[in-house]
């Protein structure tokens, strides 16, 4: 069984959004509602002030307090690593989005229950990439089976060496990132 897992190389990224809107496109989200999320800010002072961008999204943690905190198991994970919210089972209560340190889901107004990034897991059972990484037009974003050695995610990880958001947190998140 894989093990998914994403890295997001944010020296390529171009903060276009393109993977925000090709999300957004694939899961017919409502206006305002994103399951990635860009955050930026400035760092040093004048005259050497760099910008520096961030893709937040739903870390698809093995060890995922989401999962914990959920009173209905409406939030599980699936063997591959990809974290889901059926929402038929979801009672609305919201701590799932009080414990996640990556503040990564969004209310659905018009079903009154949380929901996040889902790794475009209909799209994987096929056989292909998550939209956003598909749609990525700087090629920032990898996708693919963390337990496979030959995997070309190893080898981004290994070179690029990069490294889980928060990792201290120990919630062992499936995204890495390249900064």
């Amino acid at each position: 069984m894989p093990k998914y897992a994403m890295v997001i190389d944010m020296t390529k990224c171009a903060a276009c959004q393109a993977c925000t809107v090709a999300c957004e496109a694939e899961w017919g989200l409502p206006p305002g509602e994103k399951f990635t999320r860009l955050e930026e800010r400035e760092t040093g002072s004048f005259p050497n002030v760099r910008r520096e961008f961030l893709l937040i999204q739903c870390q698809h943690c093995d060890n995922a307090p989401c999962i914990e905190v959920c009173p209905t198991g409406a939030t599980y994970k699936r063997e591959d690593g990809i974290v889901l919210v059926d929402d038929k089972r979801c009672a609305g209560c919201k701590y799932c989005m009080v414990a996640c340190p990556y503040q990564a889901r969004v209310i659905n107004h018009e079903k009154g229950v949380p929901e996040k990034c889902r790794f475009c897991y209909h799209r994987v059972e096929q056989g292909k990439k998550p939209a956003c990484v598909s749609t990525c037009i700087g090629e920032a974003r990898y996708f693919g089976d963390l337990d496979d050695p030959n995997d070309e995610i190893h080898r981004i990880i290994q070179q690029k060496q990069a490294k889980p958001l928060r990792g201290d947190l120990g919630t062992k998140p499936s995204i890495y990132y390249v900064r």
